[in-house]
């Protein structure tokens, strides 16, 4: 059943990217309407951000961000199962990547912070069709999704390590071997491996361990989204450096980590996925304190 689905999946990965957007546009209509907590999440996700000054400004971001939303679940059909060559072709300029390639060149490990923004899946391909690139993985519930993305993203010089202690030795030692490493800085930490920092207008319980990983290694890090460009044409990588080292205090970190996230939001915000509950508390973490004097 599962090798049936996968080869459906690879035929689908043959349809052209602007028809697959274009079908995309009306399943994230689609996903928005079905019952369930994702169009109040991303309603209320967008409307606490604080990137619309007027009520018809909200509307008409939200309607980009439901279409961006479908055209994000579409194209991990052929971002994942597309020959890697060709793949790669998707990938239409970059902006900022010598600012990598310096940090190569200057025996530095480098750390691709990738919010979740545009296509962020391809990001992590493009790195790895050139050098050595290790990112974390968690086995999704489902075997097929499971099987679709271990093909997708073990591929070039691409390792999956698991999330957890052994995770991040991997990534340690790779960085200790100057290599790149892949980060998603936006997503809910686990309990205990977090602090609670500002994030798009409300506190978020942010991982540490991007700052852990930097003090430990001394290694270069940079913002890296990736542009869904319109029509199907493809992607646009920017490089936005983080121009100065983390700090030690976990706080600190997280709060200059959760500003470098809002700054590429804002460059591209009807891409960023709004529907992800960013903002909920993991078990067994106290709630943030949001006293005047916090």
């Amino acid at each position: 059943m599962h090798d049936g689905m996968l080869i459906l999946f690879k035929l689908l990965a043959r349809i052209p990217l602007p028809v697959l957007h274009a079908l995309g546009i009306p399943l994230g209509w689609l996903i928005y309407v079905l019952p369930g907590r994702h169009s109040q999440r991303m309603r209320n996700n967008l409307r606490d951000s604080g990137l619309c000054a007027t009520p018809s400004q909200y509307r008409k971001l939200l309607r980009q961000a439901i279409a961006e939303n479908g055209k994000a679940v579409i194209e991990l059909i052929p971002i994942w199962l597309k020959p890697y060559a060709k793949v790669q072709q998707l990938v239409r300029a970059t902006t900022g990547w010598q600012h990598i390639d310096a940090a190569r060149e200057a025996g530095k490990g480098v750390i691709v912070i990738a919010p979740h923004i545009g296509c962020f899946e391809i990001i992590n391909l493009y790195y790895a069709a050139r050098h050595p690139f290790t990112a974390l993985y968690k086995p999704p519930r489902q075997p097929l999704l499971n099987a679709l993305m271990l093909a997708g993203r073990q591929r070039g010089h691409a390792r999956l390590a698991a999330t957890d202690l052994s995770g991040v030795r991997a990534l340690l030692a790779a960085l200790k071997r100057h290599e790149g490493v892949g980060i998603l800085p936006d997503q809910v930490a686990s309990s205990g491996d977090g602090v609670w920092a500002p994030f798009l207008g409300r506190p978020a319980y942010t991982p540490t361990l991007l700052a852990n990983l930097q003090n430990r290694t001394g290694a270069a890090a940079f913002f890296v989204a990736a542009e869904r460009l319109s029509w199907g044409r493809g992607y646009h990588l920017h490089v936005f450096p983080l121009d100065q080292p983390l700090p030690r205090d976990k706080v600190a970190a997280a709060t200059l980590i959760n500003q470098g996230v809002e700054a590429v939001v804002k460059h591209f915000p009807a891409q960023y996925m709004w529907s992800y509950n960013r903002h909920k508390r993991p078990g067994n973490v106290a709630p943030p304190d949001t006293s005047p004097s916090a």
